[in-house]
């Protein structure tokens, strides 16, 4: 009878559910969550893999490919690691064996490849049918007594097989190789080290129990990238990631100047920032180079072969190298910053965040378990061969007995057991020798090997009676490693290649102009307040449009690498790089957009930023300070508050002092001339008083030196000058009302 095509009666139920949606999100999600971060994201601490990087080590033991034996095709490792132990795509598996391969990413490779496995420029590897692989020399360290039941087995993901919870581990992999990953909620990201500083340390440690992380630094100087750089941290910075295992490292690329010949140079970079692609970083500078973003620099050459050598030719030969290199580090990923977060699974099975120590101190006592482990398995395999040779010998002592009891009796097995008094074990093992064995068993070569294999028992059996020859051992395993792997024995990987350094100190401002193409501009402003730059240094000011309603109030010439100072009613200074103004197409934008000014506040004027320069600043009701240009420059967009005026008084007037007197004209037309050292120097503040007014307040003022005198321009632009002696009647003490101004004075009332 064929299969029914209705589903079974249940009793009329339609075997539908009902599911509380809230509660089977959570659960669905929090099983996703775990699984991402046990089974995927997070490396473990003891063997610092995760676990398709384990599962490609323990596949490729199982097809013997140690690193003296020939390679095999990557696809067959990929589908001997996809058939039995990992459940996903062969092209995640094929990237993850191929990242352990290269020795630009993996600071020790794990995995010895053959044929072509990508380059620093970012290009992908061959398809692995062409590749082939095997293991490294640091791959046999990590595997090491695997076959001693060092570690625990469990089920693979198709009950079929056994696979390793974790590698016994005898190379300090999770700090040497470093790990990335992003899991639910948590990521790890740890830089890779140099393998005999994390000896030296764990040796250190094992000496040491209570050592601090500051001691262990002395040890551990900082990461090891694969690609060199430098590192340009701190100690105290450095220190404090490894104490709280969070933190960053800045890696700058390192370069040199080389002499190109009659005064001309080129920079040389020959090592870039770990886990940079160079072909994506030559590419992003072209881009800055194009968009004259870069004005210091006039080409960029890749001659790299097999080392990298990126060359930066300079604009001219009078440009400065370590500025131009300051610049390129501030816009491209000629320097990086590489994040610390120790975010592992600790004891294979709580993510946790480790400092140094603590990341050292489980790798030792994950050492100390798999020693256990492991002369725990020698110790029953040498109690087994005992017993036998214990039996072997009670043969050989009775060879013809033996010899007779087997061909003559039905059941020679429990015949020998009852007359020797043997165990089953022996009785077997005598039952199958082979006749040839006779000839070879001779009462000295047992005795001999039955010896040795006392001896050994009483060791074995020692060292787990002491936890102090246990550390010793450990302590001798890792020398081992220091030895193998260290700068005196292996001149290729043990050396190394980050160096530390602080970064050179250069004027910011330097810095920032060097990024800024040199142009001469018009900064024009608007009695509105718009903002605009015109190229080139126009004379001719008439030529200007504006919107309707709106006329020039300012114009003045700059380069726009310059910084534009803009001084407010409401006392404040405002910073803009005159790079950054709108163009001349058009009106320019409200000052507003620029920078957070108030709506009731107006522009009183704007000018070119001098260095040292000193500006007398004066408010409407005649109260006025002198202070330091350099005070004033604003780093914000909010401005820098100077002046402190309370309305309805505002700020007036900013002038750059020279000489030592100051003629001030009231509204009143009246005029005081007094020496410029009556007025206080202030960083801030409200001022004093500069003349004294019954109504109106301050017209103009003008600064100058008493030897000359002072002069002004009528609206014929006529210059009249009044020497010392015509000035007396008018020079009084700051914050006198004055003298009614002299004859030929402008009706205007100002000085020009």
């Amino acid at each position: 009878m064929g299969k029914s095509l209705l589903p079974p009666d249940k009793g009329g139920g339609d075997n539908i559910e009902p599911v509380d949606l809230k509660k089977a999100l959570e659960e669905r999600y929090l099983a996703y969550a775990l699984s991402t971060i046990m089974h995927r994201a997070l490396p473990d601490v003891r063997d610092g893999l995760k676990p398709v990087h384990r599962r490609i080590m323990h596949a490729m033991r199982l097809l013997r490919l140690n690193p003296d034996q020939g390679f095999a095709k990557c696809a067959r490792i990929v589908g001997e690691v996809m058939g039995k132990f990992h459940p996903h795509g062969d092209q995640s598996i094929y990237d993850a064996l191929v990242r352990l391969a290269q020795d630009f990413s993996m600071r020790y490779p794990l995995v010895d490849g053959q044929g072509n496995f990508g380059n620093i420029d970012g290009d992908n590897a061959a398809a692995m049918r062409y590749t082939e692989a095997r293991m490294t020399e640091v791959a046999s360290e990590l595997l090491f007594g695997i076959t001693e039941d060092a570690v625990d087995y469990r089920p693979t993901y198709n009950e079929e097989d056994e696979e390793p919870v974790v590698l016994p581990g005898a190379f300090p992999n999770l700090l040497a190789n470093g790990s990335s990953g992003i899991a639910v909620g948590m990521a790890t990201s740890i830089p890779p080290h140099n393998a005999a500083e994390l000896c030296d340390a764990a040796l250190h440690l094992i000496d040491h129990p209570d050592a601090s992380d500051e001691k262990l630094m002395d040890f551990v100087q900082g990461p090891d990238f694969p690609t060199g750089g430098i590192v340009i941290d701190s100690r105290a910075t450095i220190l404090e990631a490894y104490k709280t295992g969070r933190g960053s490292f800045r890696v700058r690329a390192k370069w040199h100047q080389e002499d190109q010949g009659r005064g001309t140079w080129a920079i040389a970079v020959t090592e870039i920032p770990y886990g940079v692609q160079k072909s994506r970083l030559i590419e992003k500078i072209a881009e800055l180079l194009i968009a004259r973003k870069l004005p210091l620099l006039d080409d960029i050459r890749d001659e790299s072969a097999e080392d990298i050598r990126v060359v930066l030719v300079p604009k001219s030969r009078t440009v400065d190298p370590g500025i131009l290199m300051e610049s390129l580090f501030k816009l491209t990923e000629l320097e990086s910053r590489f994040s610390l977060n120790m975010n592992v699974l600790s004891r294979g099975k709580v993510p946790n965040v480790l400092s140094l120590k603590s990341v050292l101190k489980e790798w030792l006592d994950h050492r100390r378990d798999v020693l256990v482990r492991r002369s725990r398995h020698r110790l029953g395999e040498i109690e087994r061969r005992l017993e036998i040779l214990a039996g072997y010998l009670i043969a050989y002592l009775n060879i013809d007995e033996v010899i007779r009891i087997i061909r003559e009796e039905d059941e020679p097995k429990s015949v020998m057991m009852a007359r020797w008094s043997l165990t089953d074990t022996q009785a077997e093992a005598i039952l199958n020798m082979r006749l040839r064995a006779l000839r070879k068993l001779e009462e000295f070569e047992i005795r001999k090997e039955f010896d040795g294999l006392t001896e050994e028992k009483k060791q074995i059996e020692a060292l787990l009676a002491s936890v102090d020859k246990q550390w010793k051992t450990i302590a001798w395993e890792i020398q081992k490693i220091r030895r193998d792997f260290g700068p005196e024995e292996n001149k290729e990987l043990g050396p190394r290649r980050t160096k530390f350094a602080d970064a050179p100190d250069h004027d910011l401002t330097d810095i920032a102009q060097a990024m800024i193409d040199k142009e001469p501009v018009t900064v024009v402003v608007s009695e509105k307040g718009w903002l605009r730059a015109m190229k080139g240094h126009l004379t001719d000011h008439s030529q200007l449009g504006f919107k309707e309603g709106d006329s020039l109030k300012l114009a003045f010439n700059a380069q726009t690498t310059d910084k534009i100072l803009v001084f407010t009613t409401g006392g404040k200074f405002y910073t803009i790089g005159a790079d950054r103004l709108p163009g001349g197409r058009g009106h320019g934008e409200p000052i507003r957009i620029i920078v957070d000014m108030e709506n009731d506040q107006d522009i009183v004027t704007a000018f070119v930023h001098e260095p040292k320069r000193k500006l007398l600043l004066a408010s409407y009701q005649g109260n006025g300070f002198v202070v330091m240009e350099d005070e004033v420059v604003a780093n914000t967009r909010k401005g820098k508050q100077v002046m402190n005026v309370k309305a309805p008084d505002e700020a007036k007037s900013c002038i750059p002092v020279t000489g030592d007197h100051l003629a001030i004209v009231g509204e009143n037309r009246k005029m005081l001339v007094f020496p410029l050292a009556e007025i206080p120097e202030m960083a801030r503040g409200k001022g004093v008083r500069l003349q004294k007014y019954k109504d109106g307040g301050v017209l103009d003022l003008k600064t100058f030196a008493m030897e000359a005198g002072l002069s002004w321009q009528d609206s014929a632009d006529r210059t009249f000058t009044r020497s010392q002696t015509e000035l007396t009647e008018w020079v009084g003490a700051r914050a006198s009302a004055g003298r009614m101004v002299p004859k030929g004075f402008p009706r205007t009332g100002k000085f020009a």
